[in-house]
């Protein structure tokens, strides 16, 4: 009888071992598979192209040189009209993350700024100059410059920047519903992404 119960007690603790064992292992296999699911959507995401857009702008290009001692003054100008393509990406591949497989956490941090792409298509109009002063290279050069730094400025007026905000925030958003539906914990830095604060936290 006595062995019989130090048998039954034998058996329990083999059992109760294994089962043990058995469900770590199990769960180390699903922590392992919603880590990698979740490294997967970040990577999977690459570069996301937010928003496209055109504008137009009208710029007036002046040069004016000074002869004869400062008495002569010749002045050379333009009428730039301007067509441009523009598209704002942001690379997410550029996000670093780090996985704590422990405490079920993704950490994302730097979060790319938006590369702004400008196309433009330029042409003159009225254009005025003198064989003392002529347009040059160096003119086409600071016209391309101008183009440029007044195409941004608008851009940065309109609502196209904080579209493309918004398209980020739509897919890191993804990446919080995949992170939580697994039972993981996401964090920006160092604060932890819930649906209250998530706008706040990726405030951009």
């Amino acid at each position: 009888m006595r062995n019989f119960i130090l048998g039954t007690i034998a058996a329990f603790i083999l059992v109760f071992t294994f089962l043990y064992f058995f469900n770590q292992i199990q769960s180390n296999s699903q922590t392992l598979e919603a880590s990698q699911l979740i490294a997967d959507q970040i990577k999977n995401t690459g570069k996301l192209v937010v928003n496209e857009g055109h504008f137009s702008e009208v710029i007036t290009y002046k040069n004016a040189k000074k002869f004869y001692l400062d008495i002569l003054t010749i002045e050379k100008k333009a009428v730039v009209v301007v067509n441009a393509k523009v598209s704002i990406s942001y690379d997410l591949r550029q996000i670093n993350h780090s996985i704590d497989q422990d405490t079920k956490t993704i950490v994302l941090s730097a979060i790319p700024s938006p590369e702004i792409d400008i196309n433009p298509t330029i042409k003159y109009h009225h254009l005025e100059e003198d064989f003392l002063n002529p347009f040059t290279s160096e003119d086409h050069n600071l016209i391309q410059k101008q183009v440029k730094k007044q195409l941004l400025a608008s851009i940065k007026k309109s609502s196209m920047l904080q579209n493309s905000q918004n398209r980020l925030l739509s897919e890191l958003n993804q990446i919080y519903i995949l992170t939580n539906s697994l039972g993981w914990t996401l964090k920006y830095n160092n604060t932890p992404i819930s649906n209250k604060n998530f706008n706040e936290a990726f405030e951009l």
